[in-house]
């Protein structure tokens, strides 16, 4: 290797060899030098100490540091051939290895080794059959340290041909100072007492002690946080230079008329949120906030004060929803709450207001050109819409606001094709009920300031929950259904949530319609789920309905709603459902979000255990949103001494989003809170937690604030530059962007 001129972004091809390099770059996904020095140990193991053989399970794929304590070759007697038994332990426990060759006969009593392969049974004991073997000697000086660097592997790739590999770029100083070019800057790493990028990679990955393992990881979650935190503020500073339009607030227009028609008073948090938007839409500078609310917590009505004040000065707002439900549902009840200050134009409309337009996919072709028409000519100033409002030929008069409703379902890239609708940059509010804890904030929307509403409108029931576990008290379920009849027999309605809709669930989209995402869509954590052949399959909205309407609830009016439907026909049932002509609505997620109906005030949740911890209580926000208490009921298989019940009777416990969201995060991964694509192996995190280390993300917010903001930007830091460019240039890099 010494001939090769190590670089980052060199193949391992070059370094390891052919076979070896596809070998990893096939199931672990490192391509390059630097994504085998960031494949970092899962843990170490101590020569000598316990490892906990007794704590393995049957089907993990582990590897092993143990003793060999006995050997024997004997003929198999069933058929030709020798079986190879080896017994080794760790100190405390013993498991045995089986190979039906001798070709591991030489292995000695008192040898240590690492033994890799996928746990079994037999005869009550824990064993290997065919493992991978590696018997360390003493011309293996790493293997002599005290601790041995476990690392993710696979089938083809174990963990000590990893550690060999990362030795050979390890051992080989004059390639490795070449190849590490430091991203850190040497004033923040004095700042903050860190270590060079190359003493961390050697603490990380040939440690003499613990401590070492700290410092190194201290100095390579600053690697991962610094260049998020750099990739966000050049967003933010990008945004502040380039201006947009001042909308100042007017008295006597639009948005007094609004204030005055309100059926209700603005909470404490609505007003002081509603002037820190006002003064932001009163610069040039455009606004870039993020508001976040409990569910039920008025974000509409805020987000509609601050449409109405762009339209008193003269511009026009865009609200983008996740799905056509929705958008209709913000049309309706923007209509509602403007009356005919929202119908200018029209015979009953007052002139002195504006026109809201609602822009949907599925409207009829007759139906868009008049909305596109009455955005592009000026006469509506709120245009609400779904992907729609994105599409080519949809063009504004004068777009000065875009509201972008359930960020999460949309990507920073749709929400920029909307800003470049406006003839200078929009001001922009992104809203969204599923509460994110500060880390999170900070890392995934760190190009938007925060606003928060807490305070509930006064003269809300509140909901209580419970969980419902059939598995363990079916009788429960039966009483469930009681309850309903009780709340409708009390002039009141109920919803019933199931995981998907039913029939050809074969299909390409498992049976879901263009509303929902997938069962799981916001995460039951992985290890909770199961594989599809232990679970049955998720109840279905048609079945359930079906079963309701010939058993329990067959006295009451039941319709079902899911994204499958004609768009006509979804708009249809929920109308019928706001009206109160339906009793029960058997739905699927479609009615996670926005969906208003004050009367409804019990929510039967079918295998819940299928949801995450943000979408139940993003569920339950649906209920008790009138002067009735609610109750949400969340049926469940699971024991309720289980992980899975354990969660749920979480979520039961409480109706505070932001608790819940710090359960969220505890029990996911945090890969799929910030986006599928983090796990990807140039994604950058892979070592920060936005639980653990708040603290280091702060700071490595304001040093990357100091830096972009400096005269010379990062021309003085060329290293840092090229790792933000890596991220930004990545294909993976959009979880980012989409998280």
């Amino acid at each position: 290797m010494s001939d090769v001129v190590i670089a980052m972004d060199t193949v391992l091809v070059r370094v390891l060899g052919p076979k070896t390099a596809t070998a990893m770059a096939d199931q672990l996904a490192l391509h390059t030098v630097r994504d085998l020095l960031r494949h970092y140990p899962r843990r170490y193991a101590r020569r000598g100490e316990m490892s906990k053989l007794d704590d393995l399970e049957v089907g993990d794929r582990v590897t092993v540091l143990a003793q060999v304590k006995s050997a024997s070759t004997r003929p198999m007697r069933q058929r030709r051939g020798t079986l190879t038994e080896v017994t080794v332990g760790d100190g405390a426990g013993s498991m045995r290895l089986v190979f039906f060759t001798s070709k591991h006969a030489h292995l000695k009593v008192g040898e240590w080794g690492l033994f890799a392969g996928t746990v079994g049974k037999w005869q009550g004991a824990l064993q290997f059959t065919h493992p991978d073997c590696h018997v360390i000697t003493g011309d293996d000086d790493d293997w002599a340290r005290a601790l041995v660097p476990i690392y993710p592997a696979s089938k083809d790739v174990s963990s000590w041909v990893i550690q060999r590999s990362v030795k050979l770029l390890l051992d080989d100083p004059h390639s490795l100072d070449a190849a590490l070019d430091d991203p850190i800057p040497e004033p923040v790493r004095r700042r903050h007492g860190l270590i060079t990028l190359a003493r961390a990679l050697v603490d990380k990955h040939r440690p003499e002690t613990l401590e070492d393992v700290e410092r190194a990881d201290e100095r390579l979650k600053w690697d991962e946080a610094l260049v998020l935190q750099v990739t966000l503020a050049a967003r933010r500073r990008a945004a502040a230079l380039e201006p947009g339009i001042a909308r100042p607030r007017r008295s006597g227009g639009l948005l007094d008329a609004v204030d005055s028609r309100l059926p209700f008073s603005l909470t404490e948090g609505q007003r002081e949120v509603g002037d820190e938007l006002a003064a932001e839409l009163g610069r040039e500078q455009p606004m870039n906030r993020l508001l976040q609310g409990e569910v039920g917590s008025g974000k509409t009505v805020v987000a509609l004060r601050a449409m109405a004040q762009v339209v008193d000065a003269g511009g026009q707002a865009a609200l983008l929803a996740p799905t056509e439900v929705l958008a209709a549902q913000h049309a309706r009840s923007l209509t509602a709450i403007l009356g005919p200050l929202g119908r200018a134009g029209e015979l009953d409309g007052d002139p002195a207001g504006t026109r809201v337009t609602l822009l949907t996919g599925s409207q009829k072709a007759a139906a868009r050109r008049t909305a596109r028409a009455a955005a592009a000519d000026g006469s509506a100033g709120i245009v609400v819409g779904t992907h729609a409002l994105l599409q080519e030929g949809v063009e504004f008069a004068d777009l000065g606001l875009v509201v972008v409703d359930e960020q999460h379902r949309f990507g920073v890239e749709q929400r920029d094709a909307l800003r470049a609708k406006g003839t200078r940059p929009p001001h922009v509010l992104v809203m969204t009920a599923t509460p994110i804890p500060r880390t999170v904030a900070m890392t995934v929307y760190g190009d938007l300031e925060t606003s928060t509403l807490r305070q509930l409108p006064a003269g809300r029931g509140g909901v209580s929950s419970s969980v419902v576990p059939v598995g363990e008290k079916p009788a429960w379920l039966d009483r469930a259904w009681v309850r309903v009849r009780e709340e409708v027999a009390a002039g009141r309605q109920a919803y019933v949530v199931c995981p998907r809709i039913g029939e050809e669930e074969g299909n390409a989209n498992d049976g879901r319609g263009p509303d929902e995402g997938p069962d799981d869509a916001d995460g039951a954590p992985p290890d909770e789920k199961g594989s599809s052949s232990d679970r049955r399959p998720p109840l279905a909205v048609l079945d359930v309905a079906e079963g309701l309407r010939a058993g329990p609830l067959s006295t009451l009016r039941v319709e079902v709603l899911h994204g499958r439907l004609p768009p006509e026909e979804k708009e249809a049932r929920m109308r019928a459902f706001a009206a109160g002509e339906v009793d029960v609505l058997v739905a699927t997620t479609v009615v996670e979000v926005g969906v208003d109906v004050p009367n409804a005030t019990v929510m039967v949740v079918m295998d819940a255990d299928r949801f995450g911890v943000s979408q139940l209580h993003q569920l339950r926000g649906r209920v008790a949103r009138g002067a009735h208490a609610g109750l949400c009921l969340l049926v469940s298989e699971a024991s309720s001494s289980s992980p899975t019940g354990q969660r749920l009777a979480a979520v039961a416990a409480t109706t505070d989003g932001f608790e819940l969201a710090r359960l969220d995060l505890e029990t996911r991964r945090e890969g799929d809170v910030l986006g599928a694509a983090q796990s990807g192996r140039r994604s950058g995190v892979r070592l920060l937690s936005l639980l653990d280390d708040e603290a280091l993300i702060s700071e490595a917010r304001v040093e990357a604030t100091a830096l972009v903001e400096s005269d010379r930007g990062l021309a003085d830091h060329p290293e840092l530059a090229a790792a933000v460019a890596a991220l930004a240039t990545d294909e993976r890099a959009d979880w980012l962007e989409k998280a």
